[in-house]
């Protein structure tokens, strides 16, 4: 491109108009430009999968939506062990089992959102995955008097639309650091406490369910991570 310097004498007074037009809408443009640029993917709300690692903590996590013949036995685990975790219930579960989510909030446990009916949160709309975790706050709300903040996604599924929902609604999501897998049923007590006790690590999140095998694992696991130094948490106290 050949670029020339040329005098006001040879351009004319409006000739130097136009030029002087046509840099300011230059200007303006490139500002406009600035200013109407696509939000950032960096202002999106983003999941959690591991809480502070710079302290020697692990938080262990409970989803339900089933299993409430072994709430009352972990309960009485967590007791024995003096330790506190985060359990994440559905809303259906919890409406139906309104006795459990009272006692678990006594026992001074944290209480997350597991949306209400445990669908594949993938699958709905921005509105309907908000829906499914206001309706479960509600009811958490209504027995307990606490408002959730913390929501754990229906078969781990994180699309945008679904971590944008819940942290529109004043939720940070939680996935996990560790998966025990506790809800295939071959899978034994020895192997899930042996998976958790294997990658242990600083702000790890453990992922659980209220299983037989699981409720057996508990002791083993809590036993070795206590011997390796970690302090056994909810998810808030490590992030």
């Amino acid at each position: 491109m050949f670029i020339g310097f040329i005098s006001r004498r040879q351009l004319g007074k409006g000739a130097v108009l136009i030029l002087c037009l046509l840099i300011a809408s230059i200007g303006l443009y490139g500002f406009y430009q600035q200013k109407e640029m696509p939000v950032s993917i960096e202002t999106l709300h983003k999941p959690i999968y591991q809480g502070d690692t710079s302290k020697k903590a692990i938080a262990l996590t409970i989803n339900i939506d089933w299993g409430e013949e072994y709430i009352e036995p972990m309960l009485d685990i967590f007791e024995k062990e003096n330790i506190k975790v985060t359990f994440f219930p559905t809303g259906n579960w919890a409406s139906r089992f309104p006795e459990m989510i009272k006692l678990i909030h006594e026992k001074g446990h944290e209480i997350g959102n597991h949306g209400y009916s445990h669908p594949h949160v993938d699958q709905l709309s921005k509105e309907e995955n908000k829906q499914e975790i206001i309706k479960t706050q509600k009811i958490i709300r209504d027995l307990t008097g606490i408002e959730t903040v913390l929501f754990a996604s229906p078969y781990g599924e994180k699309k945008q639309h679904v971590i944008d929902a819940a942290g529109e609604l004043g939720h940070k999501t939680i996935f996990w650091t560790i998966d025990t897998i506790d809800w295939q049923k071959h899978r034994t007590a020895e192997a899930i406490a042996n998976r958790v006790i294997e990658n242990a690590q600083n702000g790890a999140i453990v992922l659980m369910h209220p299983t037989e095998n699981t409720t057996k694992a508990l002791p083993i696991m809590i036993k070795a991570l206590k011997e390796k130094g970690y302090e056994l948490t909810t998810v808030s106290n490590i992030l």
